[in-house]
């Protein structure tokens, strides 16, 4: 098999399980943000700042304005959610909504 198939299998498994646990509703830029945050914070309930998630591979190429656009959106939609009782730019990632 040569390697761009071997590409293109990869990324149509991806876009599945995208789409099975809900992420396909999200823009490229927004899915990666929230997985950046997904992925700094260990276990349910974890504060992720907003500087960890800009620091984040995924995230590190995008922009300030989009970055902010993205999870303006994702905060509406309850993604995410601020922390309680935190300064500004502390997040929780709400696992419950996604499906797995």
């Amino acid at each position: 098999m040569d390697d761009l198939r071997s590409i293109f299998e990869l990324r149509e498994m991806l876009r599945q399980m995208e789409r099975d646990v809900g992420l396909d509703k999200l823009s490229r830029v927004e899915r990666d943000v929230f997985l950046a945050a997904h992925n700094l914070s260990e276990k349910p309930g974890d504060i992720v700042h907003t500087e960890q998630i800009r620091k984040h591979t995924l995230v590190e190429t995008i922009t300030q304005a989009t970055y902010h656009r993205a999870l303006r959106t994702l905060l509406s939609m309850g993604m995410l959610e601020h922390a309680e009782n935190t300064k500004a730019r502390c997040y929780i990632v709400r696992r419950d909504l996604i499906g797995r």
